[in-house]
């Protein structure tokens, strides 16, 4: 199951999500649209995924992510193949609109979920394993690009929309529900055999019971680690969107050359995945997310103000380390935090908050770019509201579990 959704993260990484940035400006360039309306079709996706966030979450909790899963690879397939055909900006935003959906079903969210409900003493191992996937997509944007430059956007978003479905599909079938539903346990560890000894301790509490979804909404931790979790995204998701075009625009390196950047991010983003594959059990996650901020923050601003290849080199190093060894933290310290029960409604509720860095970072930045003319002012800001969010971080310590009596 990691395997499966490792590819299956990696089929949406490098087919469109880290590869947006490369179609932004090859449209912008032939169509001529504003690099705000460009924008306005990443920000509709992620605000499509938070608004669905808590009834997918819901859905999974109730029914499990399987079905769910295998039929967002069809509609996120389909989706690339309508891109192919708009001819319209309505057209494009409407192509979008179905690639939202598929990706809400069987991305980055149920995907999660499902190997949350499958880990615990190695969860953060297994997450950072899944978001391996994400790191070698970033690897087919040179390839990508090539194939914008070469055969254009149309004959591109309609032969990733086959792959999506073709390749996707046989890996979506390899998730499962619950370990408990096929006679397995969480982590294929033995479970302890219960005690037929009722001590006064025992029918005081069970300190491990699961967190329901209204105590989980009802402790700071949950608000602080949305918030920070958002304030990251606002670097990522802009990075993801506008990067190769002020590579392309405001420092003159070619489309190709731009997305040889990525793919030394996408290198680093591994690295970082690694590192957290080893100390992710060992250290607390939260101080890690908390440094992992302040690499988002040195990265963007060196890429904002470059006057050098190195500092460029530097940002795709910084940048790339952080994502890999924040981004599968965030989950897990939910998971840690607030238990299995529950977690994809919890993790579904935590959408709508960290919309507020999906949305915004890729529109912060494409509308004072089209004001100023640069991306600087954009970049800027976004950097410093990343060095900002580490504080969340280091505020949200795990809440007390809460107590249940066991007969």
């Amino acid at each position: 199951m990691v395997a499966a959704g490792s590819g299956l993260q990696c089929l949406q990484a490098g087919l469109m999500n880290q590869s947006f940035g490369a179609y932004l400006a090859v449209l912008q360039a032939e169509r001529g649209w504003s690099k705000t309306a460009l924008s306005g079709a990443a920000a509709l996706q992620q605000a499509e995924a938070a608004i669905l966030g808590p009834v997918l979450g819901w859905i999974i909790d109730r029914f499990g992510p399987q079905g769910m899963i295998r039929a967002g690879v069809v509609v996120f397939g389909l989706g690339l193949i309508a891109l192919s055909f708009t001819e319209s900006l309505a057209a494009f935003y409407a192509a979008f609109v179905v690639i939202a959906l598929g990706s809400s079903l069987c991305g980055f969210f149920p995907l999660n979920v499902a190997l949350i409900n499958w880990f615990e003493r190695w969860r953060a191992r297994a997450l950072s394993s899944l978001s391996l996937g994400l790191a070698l997509g970033g690897m087919l944007v040179p390839a990508v690009a090539w194939s914008l430059q070469s055969f254009g956007w149309r004959a591109t978003a309609l032969a990733s929309g086959v792959i999506a479905i073709v390749a996707g599909l046989p890996l979506a079938m390899m998730i499962r529900r619950r370990p408990e539903d096929h006679g397995e346990t969480v982590d294929g560890m033995a479970q302890p055999k219960a005690s037929t000894t009722v001590t006064p301790a025992v029918l005081e509490a069970d300190p491990r019971r699961d967190f329901t979804v209204h105590e989980a909404l009802r402790t700071s931790a949950f608000w602080l680690l949305s918030l920070g979790h958002g304030f990251a995204l606002l670097v990522v998701h802009a990075v993801t969107v506008h990067a190769i075009t002020h590579m392309n625009q405001g420092l003159g390196y070619s489309v190709a050359q731009a997305s040889l950047v990525f793919t030394l991010l996408t290198v680093s983003q591994i690295g970082g995945v690694a590192v957290g594959w080893v100390i992710g059990e060992r250290y607390d996650k939260r101080m890690i997310a908390a440094a992992c901020m302040l690499m988002h923050m040195a990265g963007l601003l060196l890429l904002t103000y470059a006057v050098a290849l190195p500092m460029v080199l530097a940002f795709a190093l910084l940048h790339g380390i952080a994502w890999g060894l924040r981004g599968p933290f965030m989950q897990a310290i939910r998971a840690d935090y607030f238990g299995r029960s529950a977690i994809g409604m919890i993790l579904g509720l935590s959408v709508m908050i960290i919309v507020i860095g999906q949305v915004g970072g890729p529109l912060i930045a494409g509308i004072l770019a089209d004001a100023t003319g640069n991306y600087r002012a954009g970049f800027t800001l976004l950097a410093l509201l990343a060095g900002l969010g580490s504080i969340f971080f280091v505020l949200a310590r795990r809440p007390e579990p809460p107590r249940r009596a066991r007969a």
